[in-house]
């Protein structure tokens, strides 16, 4: 039989002469109504221990914190398991993201760029790309055509003392590397060095390149993007959802701020010029 266990971030805290009150992983505090059951067999049965017989008041109780979300009724299960990443880029990026998707529960493999055509396709896939470089122009162009064939996509970069994390794009219609250009030239209003600084018009790269806690982070934060991809939906209290987030991370104090990108519909292109006749 499986025991009821409380989810992880869950805990019950007892203040002396009060009521047990449940501090949910999101650090809520809510008072429990526990009837005619004791504190102590409550707790018992939400952790390792044996726990008091059965009762139905007890396990009604029980059923509800299942219910809530704030106890688990099986094993912990890995969020990435069942899921295959694929890593591109620079290894000071990918090695320790192949770690700490792995640790996840993903199946993890280096791809080169001649890969990603191949991979176009699968299901429960996602190809990221990690660059510890400005993106030379055209290179994600392959890319940015895998969430039209539902396989997950997501990317980072860096320019100058900034690595962008962009939104993982998983499905038709999602932001694309290419929409993630065109609104960030649509606000700035020194579009036209922006684009000549995409397109390699610029003096020597010259750092500051990511150092090991540097690198931690971004694979942290690609991480938990992946994560929000396989489970479906947006962590309960995030600001903003995986798909529609850019990140910005200042390498120089490790401070990381946040953007909302929306796709960038597609317009009909203009009308040819027609010939004017002479009156």
């Amino acid at each position: 039989m499986n025991r009821s266990r409380l989810a992880p971030g869950a805990g019950i805290v007892t203040a002396p002469g009060d009521r047990p009150v449940l501090r949910t992983s999101e650090g809520e505090f809510l008072r429990i109504d526990t009837g005619h059951i004791g504190p102590g067999e409550l707790v018992d049965r939400l952790t390792e221990g044996e726990g008091p017989a059965s009762s139905d008041e007890l396990d009604r109780l029980i059923a509800a914190f299942v219910e809530a979300g704030h106890a688990v009724t099986e094993p912990r299960r890995p969020p990435l398991t069942g899921r295959t990443v694929h890593l591109v880029g620079d290894p000071v990026l990918t090695e320790p993201l192949t770690r700490f998707a792995a640790a996840e529960g993903a199946e993890v493999h280096p791809a080169t760029a001649d890969d990603v055509a191949a991979i176009a396709g699968h299901r429960d896939t996602a190809v990221v790309w990690c660059l510890d470089s400005p993106v030379p122009e055209g290179l994600w162009d392959e890319a940015d055509r895998l969430p039209a064939r539902h396989t997950a996509w997501l990317r980072c970069h860096r320019e100058g003392a900034h690595t962008w994390t962009e939104p993982l794009a998983s499905a038709p219609g999602d932001v694309t590397a290419a929409h993630v250009r065109l609104r960030r030239l649509a606000a700035t209003a020194a579009h036209r060095e922006l684009a000549a600084y995409w397109a390699g018009h610029r003096t020597p790269d010259t750092g500051p390149h990511s150092t090991e806690p540097a690198a931690a982070l971004i694979a942290a934060l690609l991480t938990a993007d992946l994560i929000a991809w396989a489970s479906g939906e947006p962590r309960r209290g995030a600001r903003l959802p995986a798909r529609r987030r850019l990140r910005r991370i200042d390498l120089r104090d490790l401070t990381v701020t946040e953007h909302p990108v929306l796709p960038v519909p597609e317009v009909a292109p203009l009308p040819a010029p027609t010939a004017r006749t002479a009156p």
